[in-house]
């Protein structure tokens, strides 16, 4: 399991348990990544969070790895 992987199952069974840390993760998701887990999210890297209901589903389609510039890889917040 990747890094990345393993901080979302993270921040998820977080969010579920404490009712303050998904609030905050919410409406301030650095602040709350960094107060929960330490994690420094980069300058420049903007995190949207948002809670799917029974009637409101997300799909989130990574950026295409073979048309990222390799600085944009390397800089990923969730290596």
């Amino acid at each position: 399991m990747s890094t990345k992987q393993v901080t979302q199952e993270n921040v998820i069974q977080k969010a579920w348990e404490d009712s303050e840390f998904k609030a905050q993760l919410l409406a301030n998701p650095k602040a709350a990544l960094k107060e929960a887990f330490g994690i420094d999210v980069p300058q420049g890297i903007e995190i949207n969070i948002v809670e799917e209901t029974s009637t409101n589903l997300y799909f989130v389609l990574p950026q295409n790895p073979t048309v990222a510039k390799k600085e944009d890889v390397e800089g990923a917040a969730w290596q």
